[in-house]
């Protein structure tokens, strides 16, 4: 790798995806101020909605990952109505 090319602050940090649990390490600039112990050592957590363990593209599984309750708000607007 290339010396004095990385931003200062390019460190490893591990990402968590919050629906399955699972985490991974990489590198990353990306500012947080939580932290978590992974493999013995201590890095900055960020907390993912969904990676590619729990994409249903990469897993191959249709499963509905809805945090924030859209589905629901739009079946109360729209899924009773009937075709008139």
């Amino acid at each position: 790798m290339k010396k004095g090319i990385h931003p200062e602050n390019y460190r490893p940090v591990v990402f968590k995806d919050m629906s399955n649990g699972d985490m991974f390490l990489s590198r990353s600039t990306v500012a947080t101020k939580e932290t978590i112990e992974f493999e013995g050592e201590t890095y900055p957590l960020v907390k993912l909605e969904i990676s590619s363990s729990s994409h249903p593209f990469y897993t191959g599984k249709a499963k509905l990952v809805d945090t924030a309750g859209r589905v629901d708000k739009f079946m109360n607007r729209y899924g009773n109505h009937q075709k008139k």
